[in-house]
């Protein structure tokens, strides 16, 4: 199998796993959230951690890797406009995912916690998780429109 085709193929599974895993954890925390049990959430976010740790890391991590080393073999400038538009998004799924990581960290902290204790979940936990709920929304979009310019390539004049 030639290098290109090798590269497509890793590109094409990591965005899936992208996409899969981020919109599965999404699903997830949000229907443990939606029960308000603090034992509850704090298993389906102990399993979130793992996952986003094992599958969205290493997959956020290959994206560029396979991405541009694909640009490079097949002889597209990464200057194209739809390729820089991708990294610019890319950039964004990032911003927003990093936070998101830490977030579901203390989500899961709090709700061990509140469950240990017999508590409800406190204000705290209900403020990161709407952030967390938020930050959810530009970085999902970003990935759509993403993975449409990978299939469509458009032209796009970004620089002149």
């Amino acid at each position: 199998m030639e290098l290109e085709a090798i590269l497509r193929f890793v590109h094409v599974l990591g965005a899936m796993t992208l996409m899969g895993t981020g919109a599965g954890i999404a699903f997830f925390m949000l229907m443990a959230h939606r029960t308000g049990e603090p034992r509850l959430i704090a298993h389906t976010a102990s399993i979130v951690v793992v996952a986003d740790t094992i599958f969205t890391a290493t997959a956020a991590i290959l994206q560029p890797i396979t991405g541009l080393w694909l640009a490079h073999e097949i002889g597209w400038p990464w200057t194209e406009g739809w390729i820089l538009l991708s990294i610019m998004l890319y950039v964004v799924v990032g911003v927003c995912w990093l936070p998101v990581v830490w977030i579901q960290i203390k989500l899961r902290d709090i709700a061990k916690a509140s469950a240990g204790q017999g508590k409800p979940l406190c204000s705290r936990y209900q403020k990161l998780f709407r952030i967390w709920f938020a930050c959810g929304f530009p970085a999902f979009a970003s990935m759509l429109v993403i993975i449409w310019l990978m299939l469509m390539r458009p032209e796009i004049t970004l620089l002149s």
